[in-house]
């Protein structure tokens, strides 16, 4: 029984976490492409544009996940994550560009689909990394996670702004994500399974060196707006 709950519920709950983190631009997307429409025109094209991309975000990570076994890539995928993790916590993301708001429902929803295609490649890449090469972890978790992001954005990224270290924590298991996605790599695995106490290390160098490295450019970058709600 408490095997099933550590294979299963916490790696169930490590990706709906991750993509709640990650998904603060997403949501932002949302109400922006949806903002020119009015009443039940607007919450349909954000109903519809939601299940548009979340159909495209599983088929775009369940092929990630297959991806993944292709020699390297996983060693790459890590790396990469890494990367993200990073810039999860300087905060460097895509508010910046410019979100077209649909005058019609098919076309805010067309822009909510393709920009969060756009978007989403740091979701998919950790999700996939997370799931541990299971689909249903895939799927599941983005069915539990996207209508949190759809109805609770502006709550939790109210929750974010006001309790910063959320994102130190949301960085520091993406950084363990990335640890277990290279010493998962085929061609390097059995060197980490020889020597169980590197696998640790692994993971304690790289969140360390993310959680350092965010922090300094954190504090040394300049005080940004803080996120706005999607909805709201």
């Amino acid at each position: 029984m408490s095997m099933g709950f550590t294979d299963f519920i916490l790696p169930l709950l490590n990706i709906v976490f991750l993509d709640l983190i990650l998904a603060g631009d997403n949501a932002i997307v949302i109400g922006l492409a949806a903002r020119n429409l009015r009443g039940g025109t607007q919450k349909k094209a954000i109903l519809l544009g939601t299940g548009g991309a979340v159909l495209l975000r599983i088929v775009a990570t369940i092929l990630v996940v297959w991806l993944l076994k292709v020699p390297w890539l996983l060693l790459i995928g890590g790396l990469l994550l890494i990367f993200i993790a990073y810039k999860l916590l300087t905060g460097e993301s895509h508010e910046d560009e410019e979100i077209k708001a649909g005058k019609t429902l098919w076309s805010a929803v067309r822009t909510i689909i393709v920009a969060d295609a756009a978007m989403g490649l740091d979701n998919v890449i950790a999700i996939a990394g997370a799931s541990g090469h299971n689909i249903v972890l895939v799927v599941i978790g983005l069915l539990i996670s996207v209508p949190i992001v759809v109805w609770g954005s502006t709550l939790f990224i109210k929750l974010i702004n006001r309790y910063p270290w959320i994102i130190y924590i949301g960085s520091a298991v993406l950084g363990y994500t990335a640890s277990t996605m290279i010493a998962g790599e085929q061609r390097i695995e059995p060197f980490f399974g020889d020597h169980p106490l590197l696998r640790v290390l692994l993971a304690l160098v790289i969140i360390a060196g993310i959680l350092a490295a965010g922090h300094w450019r954190r504090s040394h970058a300049p005080k940004k707006a803080p996120h706005r709600g999607a909805l709201g």
